[in-house]
């Protein structure tokens, strides 16, 4: 499995906050910042926006590094993904996220 799946299986390397890291584009974080304020109604700045995945070494958002869940519960459980866990087809958390996204079950499984 590629380093760059996150826990719940989303696709690293197309969210645009790795994008904008990896290709150092500030223009691209202002836009996400003021997407991602938006949609969770919470001050995030373009400076928040820094992420090189969260399944590897590497800087990465306040979210992805402390308040997601999911990261938080496979970093517990020892985990490479939601994939490996004998909880993930009960598991409502990241169940959401497969429903909003099928393909990060195609990655889970891949």
């Amino acid at each position: 499995m590629k380093d760059r799946i996150a826990y719940c299986g989303l696709d690293c390397e197309k969210c645009d906050a790795y994008l904008a890291t990896i290709n150092d584009d500030q223009a691209l974080r202002e836009k996400t910042a003021k997407r991602w304020a938006e949609l969770n109604n919470a001050p995030i700045l373009p400076e928040h926006i820094n992420c090189e995945g969260c399944r590897v070494d590497g800087i990465k958002t306040v979210f992805c590094d402390s308040l997601c869940g999911i990261r938080q519960c496979a970093l517990k459980k020892g985990v490479t993904t939601c994939g490996d866990c004998s909880d993930m087809e009960k598991c409502q958390t990241v169940g959401e996220i497969i429903s909003n996204c099928p393909e990060a079950l195609d990655n889970l499984k891949g």
